[in-house]
């Protein structure tokens, strides 16, 4: 494959800018802008040269291949981070025949040489983009290879259950033995049992990864953009005594301790002839039905929507009402309270998660689990071939 190279870190101006190289020429090229470098994985301070042009003084270090991240050679150069300097060197790389990476194509080469799993990868990306502690800690247990090993151990019982059944075949006394060994049935049930539990917690584990909703639901005027600005402890919705400001869904992602939580500001719920609003309530209510958790908010506690279990039924504006019970988002009374609840509902949902979180993987797993059932019935030859058949499948494609 062609030798690569890209920026790993941020574009722009900064105090270091490092330049990933990965492939056969690597060594060839890092060589040629900074001489001879006798060691691997050791650190050495270079002056980085494109013929008799000094483009700067640089950390270099190289790793050869089998031990770094791509599996190929490799080499890193820790410049500083002017975008000048970035564009000088690029363009010297450029010129000794290799090219820039394509995006995620580190990782792509990675996973083909061996280095990681595709569950890994994923994991690797989700680390990329987590906002939250806790969605860090889940995509860190992936990018580990915790997934992995998960399905290695199941694997192994699949292929003991295999060459148990396929024994019974090359050794029976009949032509077509007519019986399974019970010791099959035993681990299918053990793996079955296992995988069912995994995809059981698989709706919480991708809630967790992409973040929750929570709709704010109510009248026209309830204050429901006066508490997403609470929130937001900015301006993000605009606050009118006019009934109807809100027409379309206002977002607000926030990180509340350690949950990824999207608050929902949606249009006042009521009988309207103007047909724009209406498009708004008809989209309120939709997002809503969708939402992890809906706060039914209103200044007289009388919810304008259907209730599910979980909702927070919400009084309004207790600072007009001297409502102790209420919460008012103008001085703030009762909103830290209302959170609380929030979360501890939301923290609920999670304590359910695992560690499959894509949808990729629940698809495999529930594959897997169709073709064990069809092992459990049939002859021989059949439960030999469908056991054989979820080893090869579920544990490639789930990144084993």
């Amino acid at each position: 494959m062609d030798t690569i190279f890209a920026e790993a870190t941020p574009p722009g101006r900064g105090g270091v800018s490092v330049i990933r190289i990965s492939g056969l020429q690597s060594k060839e090229a890092l060589e040629s802008l900074a001489g001879a470098i006798p060691e691997a994985r050791k650190t050495y301070l270079r002056g980085l040269r494109d013929g008799d042009d000094l483009i700067d003084r640089a950390l270099v270090i190289r790793f050869e291949k089998g031990e770094s991240f791509t599996g190929e050679d490799v080499a890193e150069l820790h410049l500083h981070g002017a975008p000048v300097i970035v564009q000088r060197l690029e363009a010297a790389l450029v010129s000794f025949g290799l090219r820039r990476a394509e995006a995620g194509e580190f990782t792509r080469r990675a996973f083909l040489n061996g280095r990681i799993d595709l569950s890994e990868a994923e994991g690797l990306a989700d680390l990329l983009a987590a906002e939250t502690e806790s969605q860090r800690k889940l995509a860190m247990r992936a990018a580990e290879g915790e997934v992995g090993r998960l399905t290695e151990t199941l694997r192994q019982s699949l292929i003991r259950a295999g060459a148990l059944v396929e024994a019974s075949i090359d050794f029976a006394d009949e032509d077509v033995p007519e019986d399974i060994p019970a010791e099959v049935f035993t681990l299918i049930d053990t793996v079955q049992t296992e995988l069912r539990r995994i995809l059981h917690q698989f709706p919480a584990t991708e809630r967790l990864r992409q973040g929750y909703e929570v709709a704010i639901i109510g009248p026209p005027n309830a204050g429901k953009s006066t508490l997403l600005n609470y929130i937001a402890k900015r301006e993000v919705a605009l606050v009118s005594d006019i009934a109807g400001t809100t027409r379309d869904i206002l977002e607000l992602r926030v990180d509340l301790r350690g949950l990824s939580v999207t608050f929902l500001d949606t249009a006042g719920l009521r009988e309207s002839q103007d047909p724009v609003e209406t498009m708004g309530v008809e989209r309120a209510v939709r997002r809503a039905r969708d939402a992890d958790l809906r706060i039914h908010l209103s200044p007289n506690g009388v919810p304008q929507f259907d209730v599910a279990d979980g909702d927070l039924v919400v009084r309004s504006k207790s600072d007009l009402s001297n409502d102790a019970e209420g919460i008012s988002a103008h001085s703030g009374q009762g909103v830290e309270n209302l959170l609380n609840k929030i979360y501890a509902f939301l923290r609920g949902k999670a304590a359910d998660s695992g560690i499959v979180s894509h949808k990729r993987q629940a698809e495999a797993i529930s594959r897997a689990i169709d073709l064990l059932d069809r092992s459990k019935s049939g002859l021989p030859e059949l439960a030999a071939e469908n056991i054989r058949l979820a080893i090869a499948n579920y544990p490639r494609w789930l990144g084993a």
